[in-house]
């Protein structure tokens, strides 16, 4: 849950390279929700930030997330489940994912979960998540040379050169995105201009580490665990 140095040093230096932005579109609604099942519905909000469920729930859940934390990955495990078949499929609570960058690697993973279509960026997002235990564990391997070319040159050649060493261009190929395309991704300096600003917004608004979690625009002080999450969504359905 907390920051380390290294990452603080990060992202400054992400925000020092990345002009925030909140260009973008709003998307109509992807999910049928005929039969009062919103679990399949996404929505992608004019600043770029993405929407689990009804977007008109009573009770709007913004979770703030790192990729490269280890409590986000298992706060993903343990509730994931609940949370969409309890709370979002009934159309009572929706998620917005707001993104926390900690490091190169983390922006990496970022932007790939933002790659190409509305419908898919939870898919992505859970798998990167779930499967973080596998791919993680490799920066245990980096050198430094490595590592340097990871902090060094343009936003695109950065992330390439991280999704190289990680092995996401396989990790893409498998949803039929080509190299080109993922390259493509990964030099958008849009995408990562949103990025950077929901990073900002997240710092301003006091979030002092992943995962954490806000209602309605409310910071939950002491939030971080579902165990602590649950009680709090109960108490206001």
């Amino acid at each position: 849950m907390r920051v380390t140095k290294w990452a603080k040093l990060a992202i400054l230096g992400a925000m020092a390279l990345l002009a925030p932005s909140l260009s973008g579109a709003a998307d109509k609604p992807y999910g049928d929700k005929s039969r009062g099942n919103w679990t399949a519905t996404v929505t992608r909000t004019d600043d770029g930030q993405y929407v689990l469920g009804n977007p008109n729930a009573p009770i709007k859940l913004t979770e703030f997330v790192s990729y490269t934390c280890p409590h986000c990955a298992t706060f993903q495990k343990q509730a994931d489940t609940t949370l969409r078949v309890a709370y979002v499929s009934p159309g009572k609570v929706s998620i917005k994912i707001q993104h926390v960058m900690r490091d190169p690697v983390d922006m990496t993973v970022a932007m790939l979960t933002n790659c190409g279509d509305t419908a898919g960026f939870f898919k992505r997002h859970h798998f990167f998540l779930y499967g973080q235990d596998k791919w993680l564990t490799k920066m245990g391997t980096m050198s430094e040379a490595q590592m340097g070319r990871w902090n060094r040159g343009g936003l695109g050649d950065r992330l390439k050169a991280v999704a190289a060493d990680f092995g996401f261009y396989e990790t893409m190929s498998q949803w039929g995105y080509s190299r080109v395309q993922v390259e493509k991704c990964l030099a958008d300096q849009s995408m990562a201009d949103r990025i950077v600003a929901q990073t900002s917004a997240a710092r301003m608004l006091g979030v002092p580490g992943t995962p954490s979690f806000a209602i309605g625009g409310d910071l939950l002080a002491g939030t971080h665990e579902w165990k602590t999450l649950e009680p709090q969504l109960k108490a206001r359905i």
